[in-house]
């Protein structure tokens, strides 16, 4: 087993960010943006390359094909944040209360989601390597489809999530609690569970193996 790479954010001195909004393909550096309102907000294909965003609303924000570059986001919320396609590398994501946001077809490296609670996440055909998730609320996150290499779980709680057509490779849900799969149960080839928790999932296998289990 494998185990991620953490990202390592060092931010330089960050100026405030005094704009009135995003703009698309807008390029933004060494920028802090403080309890900045970006519900709505279109910055499809915008850079961040060492900006800090804290507290921020992001409630309906188009930030697809976006690119988060060592950089921090923390407290940040919202509902329909659109990540499609979004590049996050080297980044740490801490505190977040999210809902529904889209990160289908994304590519995460170097990246740590630590605290918070993220409700129905699509991270459909997504990349994932080197990426932890610590202490956080995973509510029903889906990785149809997806590519996990070296992706940790850590004191979180797991519920309702999607394998269905993913590739595992040295995924360690061992620090998942609970783990509730709601399936693709058997693409956990390349994955790494407790006795606890195969024990919890065994009439899930059962089932998907078509096994009856009588006494």
């Amino acid at each position: 087993m494998k185990r991620a790479r953490r990202p390592e954010v060092r931010l330089p001195a960050l100026e405030p960010y005094e704009g009135a909004g995003l703009a698309p393909d807008g390029d933004y550096d060494g920028l802090e943006f403080r309890e900045t309102d970006l519900a709505g907000q279109d910055g499809a294909g915008a850079r961040f390359l060492d900006c800090a965003l804290r507290g921020c609303a992001l409630d309906d924000a188009s930030l697809r094909h976006a690119r988060f570059l060592d950089s921090a986001l923390t407290g940040v919320r919202g509902v329909g944040t659109d990540l499609a396609e979004a590049t996050l590398r080297d980044v740490e994501l801490t505190d977040a209360r999210l809902g529904g946001t889209q990160l289908h077809g994304a590519v995460l490296e170097r990246v740590r989601i630590g605290g918070g609670k993220l409700d129905y996440l699509n991270l459909r055909k997504a990349r994932l390597r080197d990426v932890v998730f610590e202490g956080c609320v995973l509510i029903e996150p889906d990785f149809a489809g997806a590519r996990l290499e070296r992706v940790e779980f850590v004191d979180c709680a797991l519920t309702g999530v999607e394998f269905t057509g993913a590739a595992l490779t040295d995924v360690d849900l061992r620090g998942a609690a609970p783990l509730e799969i709601a399936g693709g149960v058997e693409r956990l080839a390349g994955a790494v569970i407790s006795t606890g928790q195969l024990l919890d999932l065994a009439p899930v296998l059962a089932a998907r193996l078509g096994i009856r289990v009588e006494d």
